[in-house]
């Protein structure tokens, strides 16, 4: 009715007037975890109302994602959501559309996987991997954090776009997968570049490559993948905001102001430094097409790479 699309609008002005609730549809610990808490920090202070974080994790981020999209449309619940709402329309019958379920509002950063080695393999460059991997297809494994993940994907891409034969071995999580490989009892890893810099820079791990575009300023040295032997290859994890469709303007116009105030403050630019990520600037509709194309990428790589939801 006419009276309900009046009235989120009057209020826009008193926006928010009680606590907001961010949905992180992963559990504590990880990098959307990481993020979504930094943001929530900087969103309160810009918004002048507690914005509280709702871990809502399960099913590769589906179940808090799902919860988002069911919300109401009032500006009182968002949620974080990253390379992972991009691949599940692949991986899992949703119960909500990725893009029409949605009002995208703002895009935080990127931050590349890299591609790294245990010290005890032979193998010192992207070549040196493609070349062993050629001439014995199947002998080399990599680690993930499990089926349909980041790291995986990654390794998937590379794959498809080296024209090469690595078996997956699936973790519970990055951080086991970190531990193996480190252990050296798998030797190969596409990892995040947020958790695995420490332990390049103590030498337990060699970094070959970086998944940017460009090369990473955390690693100015190493090469990226592309430019040491697959070109093309980007493999960039991401975080942004979102609000349930239908978020009235004023309000979504509110959200993304708050948004982009925040990553401009000291202590995010510093965390995504740390982490190896870059701040990123795009408007909604730019977010919205970033999105898009996001999707149908990983979707391709999620068939080709025959991967299905364990």
């Amino acid at each position: 009715s006419l009276l309900f699309a009046l009235a989120p609008n009057a209020s826009a002005d008193d926006y928010p007037n009680r606590p907001v609730r961010l949905i992180i549809p992963f559990p504590p610990g990880g990098s959307n975890d990481v993020v979504g808490r930094l943001v929530a920090q900087q969103l309160s202070v810009k918004l002048g109302q507690q914005v509280y974080v709702d871990n809502r994790g399960g099913a590769g981020g589906t179940i808090g994602t799902e919860a988002c999209a069911n919300a109401a449309p009032d500006g009182y619940t968002i949620c974080i959501i990253s390379i992972a709402h991009a691949v599940n329309p692949a991986l899992y019958t949703l119960k909500y559309d990725p893009i029409k379920s949605f009002t995208p509002i703002s895009i935080f950063a990127t931050g590349p996987n890299v591609l790294v080695v245990n010290p005890t393999s032979p193998i010192r460059s992207v070549k040196d991997l493609v070349a062993m991997a050629k001439e014995k297809p199947g002998s080399l494994n990599y680690a993930s954090a499990g089926v349909g993940s980041f790291q995986h994907l990654g390794a998937e891409l590379f794959k498809l776009q080296a024209g090469v034969d690595i078996v997956h071995v699936p973790y519970k999580g990055g951080g086991p997968a970190m531990q193996d490989v480190i252990a050296g009892h798998v030797k190969i890893m596409f990892s995040s570049l947020v958790q695995t810099t420490p332990f390049i820079k103590s030498g337990q791990l060699i970094a070959l490559g970086t998944g940017g575009a460009k090369r990473s300023p955390v690693l100015p040295d190493v090469p990226t993948i592309a430019e040491a032997g697959v070109p093309g290859y980007v493999a960039d994890n991401w975080w942004g905001l979102a609000a349930p469709a239908g978020l009235p303007q004023p309000l979504a116009d509110k959200l993304y102001a708050a948004s982009q105030e925040a990553l401009k403050s000291p202590e995010l630019q510093a965390a995504f430094d740390r982490e190896g990520a870059a701040t990123v600037e795009m408007t909604p509709e730019q977010f919205a097409e970033y999105i898009k194309t996001e999707i149908a990428k990983w979707g391709r790589v999620v068939k080709e790479g025959n991967i299905h939801a364990q």
